[in-house]
């Protein structure tokens, strides 16, 4: 069978995505065959397709998808065809009407979780669930900071944080998005010129005990500027640029900070990694309000990119086959 997909033959801006057709091979041992029926978009879809992550071209991207199991390999026994299922995956393949792909990334997805839903939250609750809990360790009372706090990551980070008992300091870019923040559980907002004198003021002038940042390098040396002695930055996203070089000196002058730049993927490295963050994810799910921000076409899938990387969406993102 064949699939109409969205692919990119060189690495540049949301021009680069054509809509092409592809062959579809049948699942081998290990593997399923998934129809789609929602594909979620996150920022590493943009990041594959402008080259900062490397990818093998041509590539389709889009690393998160809901959709029904139509087929299975040998060995396959934890999903079966028509069982509703939602993934992420460490390949990029996504953006297209149906895949074949390694089934130990499939989670069946219960009744009362719609496609959508699964579609437009399970990668960024995922990540949410390693960020908080297993990489910055959040403990009730601390003090944390989120830039891009409507984003689709920024508002699922939000209401995780107060669920367990954060004190949450929302960035946005506007009053309208500040106001999203302040429903997803937010209890401080400012805008990006505040960092970090609004931040040092709320915090009694000992500064937040992690700051969450999806921003990248615009947003670099006022998170670093924001955290209290020993505190921790969490640089999980490169919306406006990677990093760069950093001197490790100034992590000592600003007061001896620790920072860190994780992916999914190492804390979903092993089957146990795995277990332990899928099960905490749906004992969360119905805190977290998981919906759909805009949908788009599938074969829109490059004004897609250029709403997300302008800052014009607010939420998840979805393409619809």
């Amino acid at each position: 069978m064949d699939t109409r997909a969205i692919q990119f033959a060189r690495t540049g801006g949301p021009e680069v995505l054509e809509e092409v057709r592809l062959a579809v091979p049948p699942p081998g041992p290990g593997e399923a065959l998934v129809r789609h029926r929602a594909i979620g978009v996150n920022f590493i879809d943009t990041y594959h397709r402008s080259g900062v992550y490397p990818a093998a071209l041509p590539c389709v991207p889009g690393v998160e998808a809901a959709g029904v199991v139509e087929a299975v390999g040998a060995g396959v026994t934890h999903v079966a065809p028509g069982d509703r299922v939602v993934y992420f995956c460490s390949s990029p393949g996504a953006y297209c009407d149906a895949r074949t792909l390694e089934a130990r990334w499939l989670v069946k997805l219960p009744d009362a979780i719609g496609d959508e839903e699964a579609a437009a939250g399970w990668l960024k609750a995922c990540t949410t669930e390693f960020l908080v809990e297993r990489c910055a360790k959040v403990q009730p009372g601390d003090a944390v900071v989120v830039t891009a706090a409507a984003g689709g990551m920024g508002l699922l980070l939000c209401r995780w944080l107060a669920e367990v008992g954060a004190t949450v300091i929302a960035v946005t870019s506007s009053p309208e998005k500040g106001a999203m923040a302040a429903a997803a559980g937010a209890h401080h907002l400012l805008g990006y010129a505040d960092m970090p004198a609004r931040v040092k003021e709320l915090t009694g002038g000992r500064g937040a005990d992690v700051v969450f940042d999806g921003v990248g390098k615009a947003t670099f040396d006022a998170a670093l500027d924001s955290l209290r002695r020993r505190g921790l930055l969490v640089s999980f996203g490169n919306a406006s640029g990677k990093v760069g070089p950093v001197d490790f000196g100034i992590l000592a002058a600003k007061g001896s900070l620790f920072t860190t730049r994780p992916t999914l993927f190492d804390y979903y490295a092993t089957p146990e990694d795995f277990a332990l963050g899928t099960a905490r994810v749906f004992a969360m799910w119905p805190k977290l309000a998981v919906a759909a921000g805009r949908r788009y076409p599938l074969a829109e899938a490059a004004q897609c990119h250029r709403d997300l990387e302008s800052r014009a969406t607010t939420g998840s993102s979805l393409l619809l086959p």
